[in-house]
């Protein structure tokens, strides 16, 4: 693991740059434990001015947490899946606590968990390159790494949309919904850098400052054109009723829409409106703990979750086979009874 995960202090600057191209940079559990442990040291260490979060290989900051190498450890008999994730979640809570600056240079694919490592940091710099989704619904899973807590909070119903359907963002997009704070060119990302290396960058009005000078306008987002139709139909209360109101709008967005809801996990749908509708009232430590206790239930060797990983990750049929099959088969009470704590009788300690 030495090398998944490079940190280095320069100038005032704790620099963090995910280091596993070969797996676009996904996540590991060494890998959340030591970003964690050196956040702990470097919010302590008056030196360090602000943080920057960034990725080598090109293609991706992130892909997400490697969700493969859990479920492949499941088929041995190793449940490590809720080690994994409360590493993730005690990581996401660092980050989104953390009283310093963290710049994220989102410059390639950033997904799941890869949105975890730098959505909850007060600056997420995107580029042409960037690309986001949190796309757990089609592996049987919950849009997670506080995804309670920041979706529920995007304009209008952005971020259910997102939430269910998995849809993937560019750049325009990205900075339309809030998830990006600014745009600029792949290109200036090392100069940008470089200033803010020379520069003092102890408050997060010093950061915009600098950021202004190599901010650009990305364009139009599409989202733009379909947002009055996103607003009013994920703005139903139930999945059934989301699925009732696109059948009548005669647009080939909803058509779309439609096709991609039936390839998502039934009972990941359901469990995943009643997890936002429970984060948007929620504090961001208790959306993580919430997010531990649907985790913890859905990552059990007879879930949708290992299905759906074998099925988009290992074998990649994209032919899953849910259980159950049908929205009409997901009863409220097997909705509900992931919001329960975990049998071991353990929540997640922040």
């Amino acid at each position: 693991m030495t090398n998944d995960i490079i940190f280095e202090d320069k100038s005032g600057l704790g620099i963090i740059t995910l280091n596993r191209p070969e797996v676009l940079n996904a996540l590991s559990i060494e890998m959340c434990i030591a970003l964690d442990n050196k956040l702990t040291v470097w919010e302590k260490d008056n030196s360090i001015q602000a943080i920057i979060i960034k990725s080598s290989g090109g293609k991706a900051f992130c892909a997400g947490g490697d969700v493969r190498a859990i479920v492949e450890q499941g088929y041995k008999n190793n449940f490590a899946g809720k080690h994994f994730f409360a590493a993730e979640y005690k990581m996401n809570a660092r980050i989104f606590h953390f009283p310093k600056p963290f710049i994220a240079l989102l410059d390639g694919i950033t997904m799941g968990g890869g949105v975890g490592v730098a959505i909850h940091g007060s600056h997420r710099i995107i580029t042409e390159k960037t690309m986001f989704a949190m796309p757990e619904s089609a592996i049987g899973l919950i849009p997670d790494v506080g995804g309670s807590y920041f979706l529920p909070r995007l304009p209008g119903a952005l971020g259910l949309y997102l939430g269910l359907t998995g849809a993937r963002l560019t750049s325009a997009d990205i900075l339309y919904a809030g998830i990006g704070t600014a745009y600029m060119s792949s290109k200036k990302l090392d100069e940008f850098v470089n200033a803010l290396l020379k520069d003092d960058i102890s408050s997060n009005v010093d950061v915009d400052a600098i950021i202004g000078c190599f901010a650009e306008d990305p364009g139009p987002a599409q989202l733009d054109e379909f947002r009055d139709l996103i607003d009013v139909v994920f703005g139903e209360n139930t999945i059934e009723d989301i699925f009732d109101h696109l059948s009548i709008i005669d647009h080939n967005w909803a058509k779309e829409t439609v096709a991609v809801l039936k390839k998502m996990s039934p009972i990941s749908l359901k469990i995943i409106i009643e997890q936002l509708r429970r984060g948007a009232k929620l504090d961001f430590d208790d959306c993580m703990k919430m997010e531990y206790r649907i985790v913890c239930a859905i990552s059990s060797y007879d879930s949708d979750f290992y299905e759906g990983v074998r099925a988009v990750l290992i074998d990649k049929d994209h032919n899953p086979s849910w259980i159950p099959v049908s929205l009409d088969e997901v009863k409220t009470d097997m909705v509900m009874a992931h919001f329960n704590i975990p049998d071991e009788g353990e929540d997640l300690e922040l």
